[in-house]
């Protein structure tokens, strides 16, 4: 399948396939690692506005980054233009792309008005991003979900508002808020999207593996895909992606890879945020790195007793070395 190189402004992907932002999951280790299975951009977790320009120590720190990982595009969220603006002014510098977080479905952001509560705001997703395209000279992007409920599947026009006040690319989750991440996505709403829009629409939603990415990419017609849950302790799947868009076999992944992206995943934690924190955040990723592997339930269960660095790390080699000798 033959595809067109990427333009977001000034910015060109080198391929369709980019690495969704992902709140709790997608800080730099896990950046560096997806970026190195070929994601032609990576993306912060979802970054609050408020925390940015309070200067919060805390809210920094999820924009460490890597030269390895570049091109690298932060998200923000929040509620309020003036807000987003300063947010979006202090950190033009440190991003090669800034995404509008207007489809978390999650309670605590939407109580504050912000995320997939924005959908229910037109003229608030214009104001914004008229404010932030102001002071952010970059590629500019909003992230947004089908709508706010059944009732209200207003992405034909918020992608029209944004377009309009001069956004450069959208992504569009197709699904309303309401469904949170059940039943299917609607592809076909970003089908539409993209027949609506002059600019680039990136599709997301559903794809857990190569054949779903590229069946996206046929079906709806969008410029990009968004690799999301689809590739939790699954890497491979981009690189999977890639071969099927270029004519080549895919490669499947043999356990002495599963067990050295592990690893390596493992360290590179350890080395950005300590032993303490690398055993309580790896659990869940090396959980799925396991996922639907022999023995995978005896491995979750012993992980979850582990307290040590050096344990985990023997954990993940005698069950891949015994997936090996399988």
């Amino acid at each position: 399948m033959h595809t067109q190189p990427i333009q977001i402004k000034s910015l060109q992907l080198v391929n369709p396939v980019i690495l969704a932002p992902m709140a709790g999951i997608t800080n730099l280790p896990y950046r560096r690692v997806m970026k190195s299975f070929g994601a032609s951009l990576v993306f912060s977790e979802m970054i609050s506005a408020n925390g940015l320009i309070r200067d919060g120590k805390k809210t920094r720190l999820l924009l460490t980054s890597h030269k390895d990982e570049f091109p690298l595009g932060v998200q923000l969220f929040g509620e309020d233009p003036m807000v987003l603006s300063k947010a979006a002014e202090s950190i033009k510098d440190e991003t090669t792309l800034l995404d509008l977080n207007m489809g978390c479905p999650v309670k605590k952001v939407v109580r504050n008005g912000a995320g997939s509560a924005l959908l229910q705001e037109p003229l608030r997703v214009a104001q914004i991003v008229a404010a932030v395209r102001k002071v952010y000279p970059g590629p500019l992007t909003i992230k947004i979900r089908s709508g706010w409920d059944e009732q209200s599947l207003n992405f034909l026009e918020i992608g029209r508002i944004a377009e309009a006040e001069g956004v450069d690319a959208i992504t569009l989750h197709p699904r309303p808020r309401s469904q949170g991440f059940s039943g299917s996505a609607r592809w076909e709403h970003i089908t539409a999207l993209k027949s609506e829009l002059n600019i680039p629409v990136f599709g997301s939603g559903d794809i857990f593996n190569p054949e779903d990415g590229i069946a996206m990419l046929r079906k709806t017609g969008c410029d990009a895909i968004m690799i999301g849950r689809g590739g939790y302790g699954n890497p491979w799947l981009i690189r999977q992606i890639i071969e099927q868009l270029a004519g080549k076999p895919v490669t499947i992944p043999t356990p002495l890879e599963k067990y050295q992206t592990a690893l390596q995943h493992l360290q590179l934690h350890h080395d950005q945020f300590g032993e303490k924190k690398a055993i309580l955040e790896m659990r869940k990723h090396l959980c799925w790195y396991t996922r639907s592997m022999e023995g995978a339930a005896l491995f979750r269960a012993s992980l979850q007793k582990t307290e040590q660095l050096d344990h985990i790390r023997e954990l993940v080699r005698i069950f891949f070395s015994q997936a090996e000798a399988a």
